[in-house]
């Protein structure tokens, strides 16, 4: 690995683990965050990814993106930046591969579910699953619960997108068994993971709505970033048909997105005149950051998605299909719990609101397909809109 500059987070000097373990026992040659990222690789939550929703629910097609492949994008693009700013490449990989381990099935329509089943019970949010999964439920380990992921991880995972000022009832459980300093910002390994989210998810899910059909090349072309990055495709290309350039495309997006936050980051950071990870996190700013002109442009984009795609009718109509599969479950198995499968029925707690918690457990782990299959067990056939 290059040279880590004095301001990246160093697996020698880690804050440890919750619960000690015998370093002697540890399989080859690797530090404390090489060894996070294996046991998230190696993870039945990280598995699961590639069943669950990216912006297709369900898809049919073999060719879109699901958590799994976006999560493996977004550790190539945060190992890119991490790279070229001196940070820890196998801390940013490890934190860009499990950012998405607490999503339940169907994205964001599963999570709305899952919130309203819980309401008066604490809610739920993906990112506090995402640490109630690694500190709790994936338990592969004989002495201990969870993965025992190194202090420096957990609190990426936990403050990724900043600080966090009223953390829901799952953080706030981890927070409390091995305190993340949730009122200060992370690393800069955690801040490239969340703008490396970003990056990848803007621009591949603009390749999965052209390739549906729910995008068109001329709607594209009204928001002005991608109009002048498909200027210079026509440019470098003027003989290759359009439909052959729109990789290029998307190709030009990720390198000049990139490009720019490597740029403005280390502006940043030799303005901040930080020295070490810890003043990187007590500079009470992120400062892994897009210039003020990319940071619109990215802003712009994202508004045309939302409206253009994530909003498309096609979507809204799965969404709510979706919602409906995950009401359902939590309905079924609150009313008969024994429907559950394996030990889950078995640990039951018998009250609440650790009782719906435990169910809502069940169900945030589960793939899209699972979910539909165990519907049409649990609750009865149901017609699901085209993309399932």
């Amino acid at each position: 690995m290059p040279d880590l500059a004095t301001y990246a987070s160093d697996p020698w000097l880690t804050r440890g683990r919750l619960y000690a373990e015998d370093e002697t026992t540890a399989r080859g040659p690797r530090d404390a965050f090489q060894r996070d990222r294996d046991r998230i690789i190696h993870s039945i939550s990280f598995r699961r990814l590639r069943h669950k929703t990216q912006v297709f629910l369900a898809p049919d097609g073999d060719h879109f993106r699901v958590r799994l492949t976006h999560s493996i994008e977004v550790a190539q693009i945060g190992r890119t930046i991490a790279r070229a700013l001196g940070l820890n490449e196998d801390l940013t990989e490890a934190l860009c591969l499990a950012h998405d381990i607490g999503h339940p099935p169907f994205g964001h329509a599963g999570e709305d579910a899952l919130k309203e089943a819980l309401a008066g019970k604490g809610g739920f949010d993906h990112n506090g699953n995402t640490l109630r999964a690694l500190t709790e439920i994936d338990s592969p380990y004989p002495h201990f619960p969870g993965l025992n992921l190194t202090w420096e991880t957990l609190e990426g995972l936990a403050k990724h997108n900043g600080p966090v000022a009223a953390p829901g009832w799952a953080l706030a459980r981890t927070d409390d068994q091995f305190p993340l300093e949730l009122e200060a910002f992370a690393s800069l390994e955690a801040q490239v993971a969340a703008i490396a989210d970003d990056i990848a998810y803007d621009n591949h899910d603009i390749d999965d709505g052209l390739r549906a059909g729910l995008l068109t090349l001329d709607q594209l072309l009204s928001v002005p970033m991608i109009a002048a990055r498909w200027d210079q495709c026509r440019a470098r290309f003027p003989d290759v048909p359009h439909a052959r350039l729109t990789g290029e495309l998307i190709r030009g997006q990720i390198g000049a997105m990139v490009n720019d936050l490597i740029a403005a980051s280390r502006a940043a950071i030799i303005v901040s005149g930080i020295g070490s990870s810890e003043d990187a996190r007590a500079a009470g700013r992120a400062l892994i950051v897009f210039s003020d002109a990319m940071r619109e442009d990215e802003r712009a984009l994202k508004r045309f998605m939302y409206a253009s795609l994530y909003h498309h009718p096609q979507q809204l109509a799965a969404a709510d299909q979706a919602r409906v599969v995950v009401a359902g479950l939590f309905e079924a198995y609150h009313a008969d719990p024994s429907l559950m499968a394996g030990e889950w029925p078995q640990r039951l707690p018998s009250d609440e609101p650790w009782l719906s918690r435990h169910i809502v457990d069940f169900i945030a782990g589960m793939t899209d397909r699972y979910a539909i299959a165990r519907y049409r067990e649990a609750v009865g056939p149901i017609d699901l809109p085209e993309g399932f």
